[in-house]
């Protein structure tokens, strides 16, 4: 977990202290979400399940899925999606959903080569110790062919909004968070990795040397949140 000094977070990603702070919000996760992000992450699901396009029956991995609000979004397509992440806690706390909840860790995934036709992550590849690692061991999992939607927080692409998000809203984060948060310090954390997360062309450049193909993006919401696409 980023260790924090002041306001700043050193962002090393130990992995068990990353998981632990996951475990630590996972009670009021989704709840906090939707409020900071006013509502947007609805509409940030469904652009990823439209992005996937996925048929019926189709096996797909939701990766860092959280308490699986994302896996029950992708399932509404009529695939078979089961919901990975290295929390316990916030799997824990979606138990009453009642999708396949796999604990795993994104940089050693416990399924076989080529198993799922699709594969996503949403908010979550930046919590990972090793970027790199990770979209190499997705690419393990999924079969030839197969496609990758990352959903990701990323860099504003016009002023004013830019300087607006980067300058206002991150350094308000933690603040608003404290109002809803079941553990408002990592929330501090979360907007530094935000901060410190590349900008739309320099994580296609890590996708494509991590082994995939055809790596395109698309902006959502002013360059606030991308949808990342590559395949197999």
């Amino acid at each position: 977990m980023a260790k924090t000094h002041g306001s700043r977070a050193f962002l090393d990603k130990e992995p068990r202290e990353v998981a632990s702070m996951f475990d630590g919000v996972a009670a009021r996760y989704d709840l906090t979400n939707t409020v900071l992000t006013f509502g947007l992450d609805r509409e940030w699901r469904r652009a990823t399940r439209a992005a996937l396009d996925l048929e019926p029956g189709e096996r797909v991995l939701d990766l860092a899925a959280g308490t699986g609000v994302s896996t029950v979004e992708l399932g509404r397509s009529g695939a078979w999606v089961v919901a990975t992440d290295f929390s316990k806690g916030m799997l824990h706390a979606g138990e009453f959903r009642k999708v396949p909840m796999v604990a795993g860790d994104a940089m050693r995934l416990p399924f076989a080569d080529a198993v799922f036709d699709a594969a996503t992550i949403s908010f979550g590849l930046r919590n990972v110790a090793d970027t790199d690692a990770a979209l190499r061991e997705i690419a393990r999992v999924t079969k030839p062919g197969g496609r990758l939607v990352i959903c990701e927080f990323s860099t504003p692409v016009r002023e004013p909004l830019r300087s607006v998000y980067m300058q206002v809203v991150m350094r308000a984060l933690p603040g608003v968070a404290r109002l809803v948060s079941s553990n408002p310090d990592a929330y501090v954390y979360l907007a530094e990795s935000i901060r410190e997360w590349p900008a739309q062309e320099g994580l296609a450049k890590r996708i494509e040397a991590a082994g995939w193909s055809n790596v395109r993006w698309r902006n959502l919401t002013g360059g606030i949140t991308v949808l990342h696409h590559a395949v197999r």
